[in-house]
């Protein structure tokens, strides 16, 4: 069995996802529950693109331990020179550089010729190898260059001191069967690919991200580029748990294998999902909710009588959790916290504190609760927003015959402020009175509005995402209450807004 190294790029990659904008602490606490699912490297970011992008690969860098930390740059010396500094805390350090490769790139984006781009790629790696020892170079755009320019390029960043190669199919331009002969290609006609590991990162635009990167495996790839639930540019990249679990569940044909702690996926997507604001579409492979779901007569029969008849891996292999939470509102603190320590997750006391009250709350509306009820009241309290305004009080009228009124109260440092206002129903009657409690302006961008659990007394999950200067801010509440659950997630996402407006000014 070959070991597959899993690269992380959700925080880099997958943070350009339309939408979504992720602060440092956000950051920090994936890249934290990336190390427990056991990535081998993660793509912390790319410091030269914002100051905010910079500070977040420090952090990691100099909090995060177990993976290579990672920072992308461009082949430009101020680039390479201030991720170097972003990753110098990291006991494990990687600097990720890459340019251009195919025609249409190096003749409309870069203006260069194939000449220029060779001396450039030498350059770049030659100064990023001076300064750590492990360097990553990618030909962007791999899968529309010429495959002996390939080649030539490649050949180049190793002699230069290139220790990983990445051949990215940057547009999700390739199949299976010709990104297999190109790997092949690649390895047999380039110049000391021996002493390189070979990497690819696939994108989805055609469908095919995964079942690409998965025939480079087969053709002799070592490195997987992937993110969490498939996060990134345009339709998004290979999803790391389709990955890993394609290898273990079928490693009798691949004959590879991860590091990969497959019971932290389920977990690891959850936190992605909550800290990004992007849903999981329901029948997302691996992780989606309908993933162990059984609607059919015949399917509920063979799984009751054995369940390998329609389910090709076990929930519990993820770190789903198939019984119900034993505790209840006379259950103690000591209970609550070894529940949370067994479901993977290590609060801090205060943290933990709020959490315990969020529940003893959840125990007086609801009859049952459950292990998924326990996580989504966790997940909520682990987004750590500096609440500007906390919400005090909530009343809302509203029926099919009259105007839907709201009364807003929310404490603001030590004043408490009350508006009511008006709107075509409950939610946005409340945001109305939001907007005038706050004196905030704000453009809801999107409302989603789901359940954690069935029965009538389930848990509302509602995501928002709010606009504010051309930024993407996303918000999550959750509650027995759906008009509770949104106006907590509304709040949440002017809180982050107001975070990054204070983040953003200039000190002094």
């Amino acid at each position: 069995m070959r070991d597959i190294i899993i690269f992380d790029t959700t925080l880099r990659d997958g943070e350009q996802s339309p939408g979504v904008n992720l602060n440092v602490h956000e950051k920090l606490q994936i890249a934290k529950q990336l190390a427990q699912l056991g990535v081998d490297a993660i793509e912390a970011g790319f410091p030269k693109a914002s100051p905010g992008d910079f500070a977040a690969v420090k952090e990691i860098a100099d909090n995060v331990q177990g993976p290579i930390i990672t920072a992308l740059a461009r082949a430009v010396a101020g680039d390479i020179e201030l991720a170097a500094k972003a990753v110098a805390g990291a006991k494990r350090k990687r600097i990720h550089t890459f340019i251009a490769a195919s025609p249409i790139h190096m003749r409309y984006k870069l203006r260069k010729t194939p000449a220029e781009v060779l001396k450039m790629t030498r350059n770049a790696v030659r100064l990023a190898a001076s300064l750590v020892s492990d360097v990553e170079f990618s030909a962007e755009d791999a899968t529309r260059s010429d495959w002996d320019f390939l080649c030539e390029v490649y050949a180049a960043a190793i002699a230069a001191g290139a220790g990983t190669i990445n051949i990215p199919d940057t547009v999700g331009y390739t199949t299976p069967v010709e990104y297999s002969r190109l790997i092949a290609y690649i390895l047999e006609n380039t110049p000391g690919i021996e002493k390189a590991v070979i990497s690819v990162h696939c994108h989805d635009d055609l469908g095919m991200a995964t079942a690409n990167s998965l025939a480079a495996v087969m053709a002799g790839a070592t490195q997987v580029e992937c993110t969490i639930n498939g996060l990134g540019e345009r339709a998004g990249n290979a999803a790391l748990e389709e990955i890993v679990m394609a290898l273990a569940t079928r490693g009798d044909v691949y004959q590879a294998r991860t590091n990969i702690v497959t019971e932290q996926i389920a977990r690891t997507s959850r936190l992605v999902s909550t800290l990004t604001g992007v849903a999981i579409q329901p029948n997302k492979a691996i992780v989606g909710e309908n993933a162990f779901a059984h609607e059919s007569g015949i399917h509920q029969d063979g799984v009751l009588k054995e369940r390998s008849t329609y389910e090709i891996i076990t929930p519990e292999s993820i770190g789903l959790s198939q019984g119900r939470l034993v505790l209840g509102k006379h259950s103690g603190r000591h209970a609550f916290r070894q529940r949370l320590i067994e479901l993977g997750y290590n609060l801090g006391d205060a943290d933990a504190e709020k959490a315990y009250e969020r529940f003893i709350s959840l125990c007086d509306r609801k009859k049952t609760i459950t292990d998924r009820d326990l996580e989504a009241i966790v997940d909520e309290q682990i987004v750590q927003v500096e609440e500007e305004f906390a919400l005090e009080y909530l009343a809302v009228t509203t029926g099919s015959s009259m105007v839907p009124t709201a009364t807003v109260r929310v404490r603001h440092g030590a004043d408490v402020l009350q508006e009511a206002a008006c709107g075509d129903g409950p939610v946005d009657a409340c945001y109305k009175a939001i907007d005038r409690v706050t004196q905030i302006e704000t453009h809801l961008v999107s409302y989603a509005l789901g359940a954690v659990t069935g029965g009538k007394d389930a848990l509302g999950e509602v995501t928002v995402q709010v606009r504010d200067n051309g930024h993407l801010y996303a918000g999550r509440g959750t509650s027995t209450d759906v008009i509770e659950a949104s106006v907590r997630a509304y709040l949440q996402a002017i809180n982050k807004m107001i975070q990054a407006r204070k983040s953003a000014q200039p000190e002094g």
